[in-house]
């Protein structure tokens, strides 16, 4: 049985998209813990929701899975495009940054940081 916002008044639409009222958290907020198997529980201890605002969103996603999904979709379609823009412009900027030689002093912690990185990969 589907739910719209009268059925579930704790989730609204707003500028930002489908959202649990009260708060600036949004269901696609919420579907990125989903999509990560996270428990309700963490979610709602991560994003600082009550149980039953937990319980409303996961409702809403539930009963209206396709509407949902599909606007989830396009805003991270949205959030690779924002993030390719800023990466593309902010690539000379990057590189310059990169290419500036250290300040004196910054040598150990420098040394630190690459060798963190390295053990990353």
């Amino acid at each position: 049985m589907p739910h719209d916002s009268e059925d579930c008044p704790s989730i609204i639409r707003t500028e930002r998209g489908l959202t649990i009222a009260g708060t600036r958290i949004t269901l696609y907020d919420v579907m990125d813990y989903l999509v990560g198997d996270w428990l309700p529980t963490l979610i709602r201890d991560r994003l600082n929701l009550t149980d039953r605002q937990v319980a409303d969103a996961l409702n809403y996603i539930e009963a209206n899975r396709a509407e949902v999904e599909a606007e989830y979709q396009q805003v991270l379609r949205e959030a690779e495009e924002t993030r390719q823009y800023w990466e593309e412009r902010n690539r000379e900027r990057i590189a310059q940054i990169a290419a500036t030689p250290p300040k004196p002093g910054q040598e150990a912690i420098r040394a630190k940081l690459q060798a963190h990185k390295a053990q990353r990969e």
